[in-house]
Parts: C-alpha cells; sequence; structure tokens
C-alpha cells in the first residue's frame, strides 16, 4: 500500500477545537502586546478604503476573538468610528468554517457584537500561498498555525511527533520542510501585506536546548498507540503512516530566512522572542489536586488538535471507527497523564513583522 498523509489542519468538527484550546489561548496573550503595538504604529490607508486585518490560520474561531478585538480597538482610537475594518480569517478549506462563522455570529465575545463598522469573510486556502490580493492586508496575525507543515515529508518510524524520533534522516526531512513552509509563509505575506504594514506570529517553538515540549503527553500517546497495536484495534501498517505534522522552530530558525540585514521577501523583523508559555492545565492541578481533571484536560487539548489527523490513516470503518479510535485514545492517554502528573513544558516564540 502507497503512503498516504493527510492534510496538516484535519481537525474534529462541531466545535472541537473551539472547546478545547485552552492551551492555546493561554498561550496567545503574551504576543497581544506585541499585536496592540503594532496596531498603535502601523500606517492606515489612505482615504476611506477600508483597513483589513488578516487572521492566518483562525481554526474555529475562538482564540481570534481577543485578539482581532484588541486589534479594532486600538486602530478605532487612531481612525475614529466611521472607517470600515475588513477583517479575513483564513485556514485550509478543511476547516469547520460553519463553526467559525457561528462563533464570530453568536460568542458574545466577538468583535462584530460591539462594533458595526467591522465585517468578517473568510478565505479556505493555505496560507503557504498568497491569500489575499498584493498590497491589500494592513495588519496580520497568526496564532499557533505555522507549526503546521505544508504536507509531512514522510512517515516517523519511531513515534509520530518528530520531535521525539530518533531518527535522524527522518527529523532532517521535518526540519527542512519546515524552513521551505517558513520561507513560503513570509513571501505571500510579504506580498499581501501594504507597504508599512505589519503581522504578528505566534508559533510552537524549540527551546536554546532543542526542545520541543509536551513531552509526558506525546509519550502517553504514543504508548496508547502502541498497546492499541498490541491489542488488535489498529494495525502496525496504520500506526506507521500516522504522523502529526507540526515542527517547532527555534530562534535561529525563526530569524534564518532574514540574514544579517534581517529582511527578507520585503518583511524586516522588528521583534522576535522564545519564550515558555504557562501551563495553566498545571496550576490548575496544583490547587485541587484532581490528576484525573488534569490528565483529561491535557487528552482533550491533542482530540481536538491532532487525533483528527491520526485518525485519517485508518484503514476502513467509516465515522464509527474513527470516534471509537479517538475515544479510546483519549481515555486512555488520560488515564496514563494521570497516573503521573507533569508540568508541560510549552516553548513558543513570537515574531513582529514589517514590511518595508
Amino acid at each position: 500500500m502507497t503512503e498516504a498523509f493527510v492534510t496538516p489542519a484535519a481537525m474534529e468538527g462541531h466545535g472541537s477545537y473551539n472547546r478545547s484550546s485552552q492551551v492555546q489561548a493561554a498561550g496567545m496573550s503574551p504576543a497581544l502586546p506585541m499585536l496592540e503595538r503594532a496596531a498603535r504604529t502601523v500606517p492606515l490607508p489612505p482615504g476611506s478604503q477600508p483597513i483589513v486585518i488578516a487572521d492566518y490560520g483562525s481554526s474555529q474561531g475562538r482564540n481570534s476573538l481577543v485578539p482581532i478585538a484588541a486589534a479594532i480597538e486600538v486602530l478605532r482610537e487612531r481612525c475614529g468610528p466611521d472607517r470600515e475594518i475588513s477583517v479575513v480569517h483564513t485556514d485550509v478549506p478543511e476547516n469547520d468554517f460553519t463553526v467559525l462563522f457561528q462563533t464570530l455570529l453568536n460568542n458574545p465575545d466577538s468583535y462584530l457584537k460591539t462594533d458595526s463598522g467591522v465585517f468578517s469573510s473568510a478565505v479556505g486556502r493555505s496560507f503557504y500561498g498568497q491569500v489575499l490580493p498584493s498590497n491589500s492586508v494592513t495588519l496580520g496575525w497568526s496564532s499557533w498555525a505555522v507549526q503546521w507543515l505544508s504536507s509531512a515529508p514522510g512517515p516517523i518510524p519511531d513515534q509520530v511527533q518528530v520531535s521525539y524520533s530518533k531518527d535522524a534522516k527522518t527529523r532532517a526531512d521535518y526540519r527542512g520542510q519546515a524552513a521551505q513552509d517558513w520561507q513560503n509563509f513570509l513571501l505571500a505575506r510579504g506580498r499581501e501585506l501594504c507597504a508599512g504594514g505589519s503581522l504578528v506570529v505566534l508559533t510552537m517553538a524549540l527551546d536554546k536546548d532543542g526542545e520541543f515540549g509536551y513531552r509526558p503527553l506525546v509519550e502517553a500517546q504514543y504508548a496508547t498507540l502502541l498497546e492499541m497495536v498490541e491489542r488488535g484495534f489498529i494495525r502496525a501498517e496504520e500506526l506507521h503512516r500516522m504522523t502529526i505534522p507540526t515542527v517547532g522552530r527555534s530562534q535561529e530558525d525563526i530569524l534564518a530566512p532574514f540574514g544579517t540585514d534581517e529582511k527578507f521577501g520585503g518583511l524586516k523583523v522588528e521583534e522576535a522572542e522564545v519564550f515558555y508559555g504557562e501551563d495553566h492545565i498545571w496550576a490548575e492541578y496544583e490547587q485541587h489536586g484532581d490528576a484525573r481533571a488534569f490528565g483529561a484536560k491535557w487528552t482533550a487539548f491533542s482530540r481536538a488538535s491532532v487525533f483528527p489527523t491520526m485518525a485519517e490513516a485508518l484503514d476502513g470503518g467509516g465515522t464509527a471507527r474513527i470516534t471509537e479510535f479517538m475515544d479510546r485514545l483519549e481515555s486512555e492517554t488520560a488515564a496514563r497523564l494521570a497516573e503521573k502528573p507533569e508540568r508541560m513544558l510549552i516553548p513558543l516564540g513570537k515574531v513582529l513583522l514589517a514590511k518595508s
């Protein structure tokens, strides 16, 4: 059988990502001041042209509400109440755009609830190519998205997350794909941004020791998958095809395309930092001591973000088998985490870019 690899951002629908994205919501907060500074200084379009904000990798929308609302609030201080603002959310075609639009319309935190001069739309296309007209975007935001590769270079022989593979060639292949994807992302944004436009990116990263983080979670997931093979619930060939096509980038990786003058594709680095996000699930565990809740919350994070990608590797069985696979993987991974709760290391990178 030929190898089959899935669209990187496959996810469970019906709002599951919105319900289980506590880690992403907490992790993006350190980048919000960077976005607000960009909104405060970015040149505005001349005359009455709409101000365009692009949200690259919106997913189902919940984690876009706070940062986009914050940017709009700062822009309103500068342009007044009458200037029209266009917010364009982009993600791959497989994204659950129905939930995205329901979130924008119905969530009480939606920016549409407080500003009638803001208009939302969406584009279903990969951001590793140009998705919006050239010189049209005033302010860009991308959170927890560019760690997803445009495609998986191949199977990971001894893991599902390449950061914990011991296979040197596989790790090199994934690093190479991540480097190319990052360049493609930057080149496309360089074309889309207006002169002087700004882009803020928040992504999974590698710390100074090369650590990707989430080790207890990844190891618990992989141990569960191996046990599923032993019990005959999934076949070894199916596990072999399962991969989570995400790669953390070090600060050196983030800055690599820019060279000594810190410019690439018309973009210049204004700020860049790798830091540790706070493990709020661990903080809650320290307060209440509920190991089962700790395991359940971390595994819900994985179910929403990466389980559907792994489920795409299953042969046959339809929706019922996929659901059973994810249910078992969730409950058994959670049980393993509950046996020995550990704080998760969460390396993140944030970068502010401006178009020359």
